[in-house]
């Protein structure tokens, strides 16, 4: 590659061949994403995983610029307004946490710079807020909470209690399992955003007379809840969304999360020839097997490869319509673009199961299929 500037990235060996490509310019890529404190992991997977994706294309036009935000919005802001105007971004991405991206995206786009986000998908970015500078290469966050809302009624489960962290992800999280659950919610609980210690809410829990418990608590919030819950003895059966269940996770839960079902767009099991490969090479090339959050940046990558293949990244009219044309080959499957610039794709349902020692997801049912999102329905583009 002709340049990376990488903050904290270790062992990846650049050393690639060169590809044709149709771009005149070199395209210029700012990443901001969480590699220290809480929720790093998140935003190594997403970087590692976008990493390997340039590196198996070996395009020498492809410079990357990346930075940690600590999960810090006021740091996010400060970084990307240093990759826009110093090092003339053609593009940001990397973003794990909805707060971090209201805090960026809109005065980015704003400033006619494109931001494919590998994460977050705020429900305001996805109706009326929607851009033509701004596309999702992931979901829209209610996305996989509707898909589980889903999955809980076929289950049976009739008396819900659910909790998420109270900042733009978890009310979009819990609003998308209530749009397609249709039994009652015991009760509906807002933690704090980093919170480690679960006792009151458990205690909760148990004092309700819920069939079933529901939570959104991705990284570390995750962890801390499942590990206490798991101590408690409440014997309430728990579902979730991959980000509580993700490969990164379940190694710090332990079997505490075996049987667990969670809603994923993406498993290692999906059998296709380019999640077969990236599976394969991510081993190969970081040692462990991908989350969720890795395939998103995989593909986020392989997103803005497609585009520069078929047009000058100077040429925005050009450039995003070769991007809403998504024409590359998803490790999920299925993806296109819906008008709002987030995917219609499949969702499915997993669970966790041990593979030899390992802690990992399988494949168990469809939980909504060719499904696009609730706010659509209010972009105007």
């Amino acid at each position: 590659m002709k340049k990376l500037i990488a903050a904290s990235l270790i062992g990846l060996s650049m050393s690639v061949a060169s590809v044709a490509v149709a771009t005149a310019e070199p395209v210029k890529v700012g990443m901001i994403t969480t590699l220290s404190g809480g929720g790093a992991g998140l935003g190594v997977d997403v970087r590692d995983g976008f990493m390997l994706a340039a590196k198996l294309a070996g395009n020498d036009d492809l410079e990357v610029i990346v930075e940690d935000d600590a999960r810090k919005p006021e740091l996010a802001v400060q970084l990307a307004d240093k990759m826009i105007q110093a090092d003339k971004v053609d593009i940001l991405t990397g973003i794990i946490w909805s707060n971090l991206a209201m805090a960026v995206v809109p005065g980015a786009v704003a400033q006619d710079v494109i931001y494919i986000s590998p994460n977050a998908g705020p429900s305001q970015l996805a109706g009326a807020g929607c851009n033509p500078n701004y596309f999702n290469a992931a979901w829209q966050n209610d996305n996989l909470h509707e898909a589980m809302g889903a999955y809980a009624n076929t289950a049976g489960y009739k008396k819900s209690f659910i909790l998420a962290p109270n900042y733009p992800a978890g009310k979009d999280a819990l609003t998308g399992y209530k749009r397609f659950y249709e039994g009652d919610v015991a009760d509906e609980v807002y933690t704090k955003l980093g919170q480690t210690d679960y006792a009151a809410e458990i205690a909760q829990i148990r004092a309700s007379d819920a069939d079933s418990v529901y939570f959104f608590l991705p990284g570390g919030m995750g962890i801390a809840f499942m590990k206490q819950y798991a101590q408690s003895g409440v014997d309430k059966p728990v579902l979730g969304p991959a980000f509580s269940f993700d490969q990164g996770i379940l190694g710090a839960v332990g079997d505490a999360a075996l049987g667990v079902k969670n809603t994923s767009q993406w498993s290692k099991d999906i059998d296709n020839p380019a999640n077969k490969q990236f599976v394969e090479e991510f081993q190969k090339e970081y040692g462990r097997l991908p989350s969720l959050y890795a395939s998103q940046g995989f593909d986020a990558a392989n997103l803005i490869l497609s585009a520069m293949n078929k047009a000058d990244v100077k040429d925005m009219d050009a450039f995003r319509a070769a991007l809403k044309e998504a024409d590359f080959d998803s490790v999920r499957g299925d993806f296109e673009f819906a008008n709002n610039n987030h995917p219609i794709q499949d969702i499915y349902v997993r669970e966790v199961v041990k593979e030899g020692d390992v802690l990992t997801n399988k494949i168990v049912g469809m939980g909504l299929e060719n499904h696009s999102d609730a706010y659509a329905k209010d972009c105007k583009m």
